[in-house]
C-alpha cells in the first residue's frame, strides 16, 4: 500500500483516472473551460498529494462532438483519427494546468508527434511514474474503433495499475438517470457482468471486459465536487466499485 504525506495508508499504490472531454467544457457546449480545467487540475494535485502514482486519460468529446457537422457523411476511421487528435488537445492542456500547480507531467502519446509529446514506450512511462511525474495519455490507443474508455483500461493493466477511477457527473451508477429520474437509485457495488448485462454504459463493453479479465476494479464517483477524487480515494465520498 501506498503511504500518503498523510501518513494514512491507501488502498491504492497506483490508479489510472479516467476523465471525459466533457468534464473540461464547463457549462459551454465547446471547447475547454479555463476555470473547469483548473478545478479538475487542482483536485488531481490534491489526490497526487496522498503520496500515490497517478495515471491519467482524457477524452476528446468537448473538441470533437463540436465537429459533428464537419464529420457529417465522412468515415468511421477518419472520424476517429480527428476524436484521438481531439484527446491530444485536451491532454496538452491538462498536462500544463497540472505544471501551472506545480506538479511535473509528462503527455505520452499513442500517436507519434515528436515536437508535442512524447511517444507512448511502457517502459519509459513506468520511468516516469517512478520518478514521481505524472502520466497524461492521449490519442487514444493509436487504432481506430477504439474508445477513450477502452484506451483507459489497457493502459491501466499495462501500467499495472490497482484501480480505474471513472470521473463522471454523479456520485456513481445508477438504475435510471438521476438527472431525470429522482428516485434513481445508486450502486454501491457491481460486478461486471452485472454492467454488461444490464447494459448500464458506464463505459463501453470492451472496456469492462477487459478490466475484468486484469482484474482491475472500476471506482465510478463525481469529479463536479471538489476534491472528490481525493476524498474516494481516502474511502469517503458516494462512489460504485464494479469488481
Amino acid at each position: 500500500m501506498a503511504q500518503p504525506r498523510t501518513g494514512r495508508s491507501l488502498r491504492y499504490r497506483r490508479v489510472l483516472v479516467k476523465l471525459s472531454g466533457e468534464a473540461l467544457m464547463g457549462k459551454s457546449g465547446y471547447g475547454i473551460d479555463v476555470e473547469v480545467l483548473n478545478q479538475v487540475a487542482a483536485d488531481i494535485c490534491e489526490a497526487a498529494d496522498l503520496g500515490l502514482q497517478l495515471c491519467l486519460v482524457v477524452g476528446g468529446g468537448n473538441i470533437y462532438r463540436g465537429l459533428a457537422a464537419a464529420t457529417d457523411g465522412m468515415d468511421r476511421v477518419s472520424g476517429d483519427y480527428m476524436g484521438m487528435l481531439a484527446t491530444v488537445l485536451n491532454g496538452l492542456a491538462l498536462g500544463q494546468a497540472l505544471e501551472a500547480k506545480g506538479r511535473s507531467a509528462r503527455v505520452m502519446s499513442a500517436i507519434p508527434m515528436l515536437s508535442i509529446a512524447e511517444p507512448f514506450i511502457r517502459a519509459r512511462a513506468l520511468a516516469h511514474l517512478d520518478d514521481g511525474h505524472l502520466l497524461v495519455f492521449v490519442g487514444g490507443t493509436g487504432n481506430p474503433f477504439f474508445t477513450t474508455d477502452t484506451t483507459a483500461a489497457l493502459r491501466a493493466a499495462e501500467m499495472g495499475c490497482d484501480a480505474i477511477f471513472k470521473a463522471t457527473q454523479v456520485d456513481g451508477v445508477y438504475d435510471s438517470d438521476p438527472t431525470k429520474n429522482p428516485k434513481a437509485r445508486r450502486y454501491d457495488a457491481l460486478s461486471y457482468d452485472d454492467v454488461l448485462r444490464q447494459d448500464l454504459r458506464i463505459m463501453d463493453g470492451a472496456a469492462i471486459a477487459l478490466a475484468r479479465d486484469n482484474r482491475i476494479p472500476i471506482i465510478v464517483f463525481s469529479i463536479k465536487e471538489q476534491g472528490g477524487l481525493a476524498a474516494v480515494l481516502q474511502g469517503k465520498g458516494s462512489s460504485t466499485t464494479i469488481s
